[in-house]
């Protein structure tokens, strides 16, 4: 069965220029790119040529790049690093309702630790209270966290205003851009932030492979003990091909921007004005404005997203009902309880995140399933009771 693929906020598909670049890595150039004979110096020449690319994505200098395996290994990275470097000048830490679990989880880590978190609420629409964010500051916050884009809605948060905040107050901001890279432009030194993490397989390259961006000038400690590899902060011999491959896929993302953000946006909002159109009590969950392009998360009252999910899968059709590192949780969405859903409605809501590859007739296939399916399961469920 042919299937169409509408979950690109879970993985994305490598590119062919993508698999073509890695390729020479896997075979001919093996090189230890610690070593100092010749193809050692050849994998590390495409390592600092891959760290120049995904500098030149998000605006920063390459030598505040590191390279890691994952998003998660990035946020980990950051919020740990940060924490313990600074703790002596104090233990607090701000970070919001509705991130990822990498942020959400690895901060439960430190107040086990000693720091203390606050969890700032969001509106409906998901974006933070930038008042209760100043309220919230103490003598002893050295950071704040917050995520530019979310994975489950879409929302973009006011990361250049958090920055403004962080920075009158002399305090480190991170951000969480795995869903944003590639997705948006991003300008680290225009936004003035201080920290970001970002991955490959969120933006046509393989999984396994992610980055962290530390401005010069903060200081974070090391998790992983060893080596003296990314200039000393991750020990661990280099996976040139993977680094090689997220090297290529910022390139590619950066020079086709403007190109990827207007085709996603079209189909985006072409899909939940016929979704909301021709399925009855369906809503948008986040706001049409200041979303990322290919988001989009709607409730279909009444219809269980489970359902609704593995019936469109029959079809051929994936779709997602929240966050892919999630999905094994029989909780509602934290994201989606926090912008003031309830556990039902929680429940009855399905994500769909376009890609490149989906055409207006794939997401046509996608409606016309919708309609039938959400029809079934709300009479099916009227019979039964």
């Amino acid at each position: 069965m042919d299937f169409r693929y509408f979950d690109n906020a879970a993985t994305t598909k490598i590119k062919e220029e993508v698999l073509d670049e890695m390729l020479p890595y896997l075979k001919e150039e093996y090189g230890n790119a610690s070593s100092l004979y010749t193809i050692g110096r050849s994998a590390k020449r495409a390592i600092e040529k891959a760290r120049k690319q995904v500098a030149e994505l998000i605006n920063a200098n390459p030598e505040e790049i590191y390279f890691t395996s994952c998003g998660s290994e990035s946020d980990n990275t950051a919020i740990k690093g940060i924490a313990t470097a600074y703790r002596k000048k104090g233990k607090h830490i701000i970070t919001s309702k509705i991130e990822h679990p990498a942020v959400l989880h690895t901060c439960q880590v430190l107040e086990k630790q000693g720091f203390r978190v606050t969890y700032l609420n969001v509106t409906k629409d998901g974006v933070i209270d930038l008042e209760q964010l100043k309220r919230t500051i103490s003598m002893d916050t050295i950071l704040i966290t917050i995520m530019t884009a979310n994975n489950e809605i879409g929302t973009i948060q006011p990361i250049e205003e958090i920055a403004r905040i962080a920075k009158m107050y002399n305090i480190i901001f991170h951000t969480d851009a795995v869903q944003a890279c590639g997705n948006m432009n991003i300008d680290v030194k225009k936004m003035g932030i201080d920290s970001l993490s970002l991955s490959g397989h969120k933006i046509n390259a393989p999984k396994g492979i992610g980055a962290l961006y530390v401005k010069k000038g903060i200081e974070f400690e090391r998790l992983i003990d060893g080596g003296h590899q990314e200039n000393n902060k991750r020990a661990g011999t280099e996976n040139v091909a993977q680094i090689v491959g997220l090297g290529k896929a910022c390139e590619i993302a950066k020079n086709n921007l403007e190109q990827h953000i207007n085709y996603l946006t079209e189909l985006r909002d072409y899909y939940i004005s016929q979704v909301t159109e021709k399925i009855e009590n369906t809503k948008l969950n986040g706001t049409i404005k200041n979303r990322l392009p290919g988001n989009a998360n709607i409730c279909f009252d009444g219809a269980v997203g489970e359902t609704m999910l593995l019936k469109l899968d029959e079809q051929g059709i994936c779709v997602s009902t929240g966050s892919a590192c999630s999905s094994g949780s029989t909780e509602p969405s934290h994201v989606l309880t926090a912008i003031g859903l309830n556990e039902k409605q929680a429940n009855s809501s399905i994500r769909t995140t376009f890609g490149e590859e989906n055409t207006k007739e794939d997401v046509d296939f996608l409606i016309n399933n919708l309609e039938r399916i959400v029809y079934e399961i709300r009479t099916n469920k009227e019979k039964t009771t």
